[in-house]
């Protein structure tokens, strides 16, 4: 794992098209290869899931909204505890505890434990309402990533930091890459639950929807207790 990181690490500061290249990987890796990002995806797929019968279409604005969500905050984070003189992304012990009780809160509802106002595919507004939702769940996911995320981001950072005065343009395109390739899992992820559903004809009452709901419900709140583990 190391090795592959030291590649990376190579390969970001090599010739622009294989730095473009390896930009993106590392961001489709950032994903897959953390714990703390990897709760994204039972996350976005239990939202998907909650949604009832909607498009795939749909399912991908959905899953999109949610991690532009997650790269909006990561940026502000990012800025402020820079600007604060802390390590980029640390949000401190309290911020991961809310993180994680928006996590606990979202898991108990997908295991049917506790209602939210949102919920349920029969509610009014909630066309409206699913994409403000998914927004707003990137939003708050963001905070959790904190350093998890700068970690990952470091080798693009410096990069583009050591660029900025004479190719800003070439700098910025690494980050960009780094955030399509980290947004590419998460909106796959939802896409994908959507278009299996239809495939199946699942709707939200089908036992393998139920079955897939409880199941992120629980990976959810394995997520929030992973923050909390990582915390103390």
């Amino acid at each position: 794992m190391q090795e592959l990181f030291i590649q990376l690490t190579h390969a970001v500061e090599g010739t622009p098209l294989i730095a473009l290249g390896a930009s993106f990987v590392w961001g489709v890796l950032s994903i897959l290869l953390s714990p703390c990002h990897l709760a994204s995806i039972p996350l976005i797929v239990g939202f998907i899931d909650e949604q009832g019968e909607i498009s795939t279409r749909r399912a991908f604005k959905l899953a999109l909204l949610f991690a532009l969500g997650i790269l909006i905050t990561i940026g502000v984070v990012g800025a402020i505890t820079a600007a604060a003189g802390k390590m980029m992304g640390d949000v401190g012990r309290y911020g991961n505890y809310f993180v994680a009780l928006i996590f606990f809160v979202i898991g108990l509802h997908l295991l049917d434990v506790i209602p939210m106002p949102w919920s349920g595919a029969g509610k009014v507004g909630m066309k409206r309402k699913g994409a403000l939702a998914a927004l707003i769940l990137g939003l708050v996911f963001g905070i959790a990533l904190g350093p998890c995320t700068f970690a990952y981001m470091a080798p693009m950072l410096a990069v583009t930091f050591r660029l900025a005065s004479s190719n800003l343009i070439y700098g910025l395109s690494l980050l960009l890459l780094y955030g399509l390739g980290h947004c590419t899992v998460i909106v796959a992820a939802g896409t994908f639950t959507e278009a299996v559903q239809h495939y199946l004809n699942w709707t939200d009452r089908s036992r393998g929807a139920l079955v897939l709901k409880k199941v992120c419900g629980l990976l959810v709140i394995l997520g929030g207790l992973y923050m909390i583990y990582i915390t103390n």
